[in-house]
């Protein structure tokens, strides 16, 4: 065999790993268009049900809800983005299938077992943040905004003998925005709600240990205004529900990354690769050492 048939033969491998992924990237991509027609038929009660939270504020302001297009091509984009989002949502699990098949074939069994979880857990907490954000956040959003509204009151005023109209001030939305925020605070909440799925993984690989994310902590809490501050809008009390649910769940990956680790040094031990004597010794010497 000639040095370029073996160039050959070792490139074949890479190629048929690369056709495969060009063949899951496809069915990905299929599926995604599938799930964006699907909800572009029904793009109206998908959308009316998007703007819940705004007409339940505006009810309890005695408000009618209605949003307005201020160009002749916002009502068509705003089908779209609802397609989009809703076909995310829909062809997530067949695409998470795909990733799934892809990347198993290279792992171990043991290594199987270990990141199944995480990869059933990562769409749970995605969910679990989007319907955080659009039940809570996003009512407390809205009701924070529409407070600014200003209604004249009954009757004239009148200033240096003139007679000046009330003033009033209401909410009359453009769909394609209402939509964009609300989108942006579901995307937003369901990423953050991945930190712990994250950084657990990260310590069942070793990357990270408990100890260490505690010690950075105070860079953490400016990591997580610094977020709060760019993915919502300029309001204190979204910014704040933000930065005490990303915290949380920051301290919530803490005590993962402890389980995960008090797991391993059990069935090192177990193992008979964990050595108690020495890891005493490590402490003896670390204790003299701060002692002088």
């Amino acid at each position: 065999m000639t040095k370029t048939d073996e160039i050959e033969d070792s490139s074949a491998p890479l190629i048929e790993h690369l056709a495969e992924l060009r063949t899951r990237l496809i069915h990905c991509v299929v599926a995604f268009l599938v799930g964006m027609i699907i909800c572009f038929t029904v793009a109206t009660p998908l959308f009316n049900f998007l703007t819940n939270p705004l007409c339940s504020v505006l009810a309890e302001r005695g408000q009618d809800c209605g949003l307005i297009f201020i160009s002749p091509q916002e009502g068509f984009f705003v089908a779209i983005k609802v397609s989009l989002l809703g076909g995310f949502i829909l062809a997530f699990p067949y695409i998470g299938m795909q990733m799934w098949r892809f990347v198993a074939p290279g792992l171990y069994k043991s290594e199987k077992n270990a990141f199944l979880p995480f990869m059933l857990a990562s769409p749970f907490m995605f969910l679990l943040g989007a319907s955080f954000a659009f039940y809570v956040v996003t009512p407390l959003a809205y009701d924070f905004f529409l407070g600014f509204q200003q209604f004249g009151a009954e009757g004239e005023a009148v200033t240096e003998g003139a007679t000046s109209a009330p003033l009033s001030v209401v909410f009359q939305g453009s769909a394609q925005e209402y939509l964009n925020l609300t989108i942006k605070f579901i995307v937003a909440f369901g990423l953050c709600f991945q930190l712990p799925v994250l950084l657990t993984l990260m310590g069942k690989a070793g990357l990270v240990t408990a100890e260490g994310l505690g010690s950075v902590r105070k860079y953490a809490v400016v990591a997580i205004l610094v977020l709060a501050a760019l993915v919502t809008p300029p309001d204190v009390i979204t910014q704040i529900i933000l930065f005490v649910v990303v915290y949380g769940l920051y301290e919530v990956s803490i005590f993962l990354v402890a389980r995960v680790e008090k797991k391993r040094e059990e069935q090192l031990r177990a193992d008979g690769y964990y050595d108690d004597e020495e890891e005493e010794a490590d402490e003896e010497i670390i204790l003299e050492e701060d002692g002088k």
